[in-house]
């Protein structure tokens, strides 16, 4: 009979596979105490949540979440780093602390948007701009063509425009010319 405090854990991380958009797996031998509190730190900061599990636990909990390719990955001692909104974030994050603390924080693989990854799949999603900024270009290149069709509408309309205001001068200078003649001439 599993003990209550087991199945409560398994349930945790269950719910959390099937709810994050990324769940990144490192391995975190060699980090201290404080440096991983100090990591947990920066990534809570970005809404990124890390945690330590045990590898049993997780790989019930990778079945039951749907996702059991993801059980193979767990080996050794793993951490996980959940993400939500912007997938990138995790793996991202994670790159800059082992950068910026020249401190060995391997990643192991990963689930992005319900697929397994491995480890250089993962590290491919830290080069991803955030989501505002593949929104803001996709809106930029939707906005393009429209914008080029817009002017390719209105230049007929412009020539139009322009060759009546001509007509309109070219009258208005001929009618001007025959009144200022005088009828003697």
């Amino acid at each position: 009979m599993p003990r209550p405090e087991k199945v409560e854990q398994v349930d945790l991380l269950t719910e959390k596979l099937r709810n994050a958009r990324v769940a990144v797996l490192t391995d975190y031998r060699g980090l201290t105490v404080g440096q991983l509190q100090d990591l947990r730190g920066r990534l809570r900061a970005q809404d990124v949540e890390y945690r330590v599990v045990k590898n049993t636990l997780a790989r019930r909990a990778a079945v039951e979440a749907g996702h059991p390719d993801f059980q193979d990955m767990l080996k050794g001692p793993v951490a996980i780093a959940f993400g939500g909104e912007d997938i990138s974030a995790p793996a991202r994050l994670l790159a800059e602390f082992a950068r910026q603390t020249r401190l060995r924080l391997d990643i192991v693989g990963g689930l992005v948007e319900g697929r397994v990854m491995g480890p250089d799949q993962v590290r491919q999603t830290a080069d991803l701009p955030p989501r505002e900024v593949l929104l803001a270009q996709l809106l930029g290149t939707l906005q393009s063509p429209i914008a080029q069709l817009v002017g390719t509408i209105q230049a007929p309309v412009q020539q139009l425009v322009a060759l009546l205001e001509a007509y309109r001068a070219k009258l208005e200078g001929d009618n001007g010319s025959e009144t200022a003649t005088p009828a003697g001439a």
